[in-house]
């Protein structure tokens, strides 16, 4: 069975850091590719970012370029979100998501329907 388990979040100050990961079982993910969403309370969900199944494409949010990056390591079987100099309106819970991708392994789009699998999410929380 395909599961995805996000970990890693918690309560940081602004300024602070967290890495998130998303550990897959069930499934390996060298073909698919993984996207980061987040959820504040009455918000939508939004596409923070997404890594290719090959690895070679990254995509970010304009709100938090320059500030996350994506990584994964296939031979854990885990995509990692590093988050940094962390802001109050980082608070969200934060899901990670798989899309099968064995042609054009180099796409990824951060919308949530070009992905068929879904994490439960992890709270992080940016406050002083």
């Amino acid at each position: 069975q395909l599961q995805l388990v996000e970990s890693g979040g918690g309560l940081v100050q602004p300024g602070g850091s967290l890495k998130l990961s998303c550990a897959a079982s069930g499934f390996t993910l060298d073909y698919y590719a993984i996207g980061w969403f987040r959820q504040a309370p009455g918000k939508e969900r939004e596409g923070v970012s997404c890594i290719s199944s090959s690895g070679g494409s990254t995509n970010y949010a304009d709100s938090v370029k320059g500030r996350f990056t994506i990584s994964r390591d296939n031979a854990k079987n885990t995509v990692y979100l590093q988050m940094n100099s962390l802001k109050p309106e980082d608070t969200a819970i934060y899901y990670c998501a798989a899309a099968r991708r064995v042609t054009l392994r180099a796409i990824c789009l951060m919308t949530p329907s070009f992905f068929s699998s879904w994490g439960q999410g992890t709270q992080v929380t940016v406050s002083s």
